[in-house]
């Protein structure tokens, strides 16, 4: 009996010992700190990048531009930037870009940026007039910021040979999208051929256009016998018939 009760009194005694060990091995908890504040570069950088995804595909050379932060802006450090355009902005000229932050803080700050497009565009090499024909000699080639020119301007010189022109416009002018039209390719009451061609068979025959058509669309014509057919006209006073 008295063993038992030396033996119960030796493990008594080393607990407070093994208390101090575990407690002096433990790292020190660490005091409380301020909340650390997000970075302002890495917003920018966040903006910069979602600018650059939102303009791939541009033609030319895209600059972006992230505006200053107010150093006044202390804001809780984020775990996950959220870019995103507001309704209303898009990824061109002077824009804004709304930074939103969910975890582990909320917050959302308005950041101006800067984006330049960079390009070659064309441009009138003389006065073009309503309704003419147009040729690459009509036009010439320059580069600038086409964020600073009105909306729609051609970058593809192909995009306008053998249009024609909706308006007039002096030399040196910048060409618009709006501003061409395709070359009708059947008037109303003209002579035209009707094709159709299949497996093994090719049919032709004269009619009448019922209407005016731009190449590629559909037009009705009443041929020699008076029957009413439907086709789509192609350039040369052609409508093609397809069964």
């Amino acid at each position: 009996m008295p063993a038992i009760g030396s033996r119960h009194s030796r493990t008594s005694s080393s607990v407070p010992g093994l208390l101090l060990l575990v407690l002096t091995l433990a790292p020190a908890a660490a005091p409380a700190s301020p909340d650390v504040k997000q970075d302002h570069g890495l917003i920018q950088a966040s903006v910069t990048h979602f600018l650059r995804m939102q303009t791939a595909g541009l033609p030319g050379e895209v600059e972006i531009i992230p505006g200053a932060i107010d150093t006044r802006a202390s804001l809780p450090a984020c775990a996950a930037l959220e870019p995103s355009l507001p309704p209303g902005s898009r990824a061109w000229g002077s824009t804004t870009v709304a930074v939103q932050c969910t975890v582990p803080h909320s917050w959302t700050i308005y950041v101006r940026a800067t984006v330049r497009v960079v390009a070659d565009y064309v441009v009138s090499a003389r006065p073009l007039n309503q309704g003419q024909l147009l040729t690459a000699a009509d036009f010439a080639i320059r580069k600038g910021d086409l964020t600073q020119l009105p909306p729609g301007i051609v970058t593809d010189l192909n995009q306008a040979i053998g249009m024609t022109m909706a308006g007039s416009i002096p030399f040196g002018s910048p060409l618009r999208q709006d501003m061409l039209r395709a070359q009708i390719a059947v008037k109303q009451n003209q002579p035209v051929k009707l094709v159709s061609n299949g497996r093994g068979f090719s049919i032709s025959a004269e009619g009448r256009a019922l209407g005016n058509a731009l190449e590629g669309q559909r037009v009705q014509v009443k041929n020699h016998s008076g029957q009413i057919v439907s086709g789509i006209a192609r350039a040369g006073s052609i409508v093609e018939v397809i069964y």
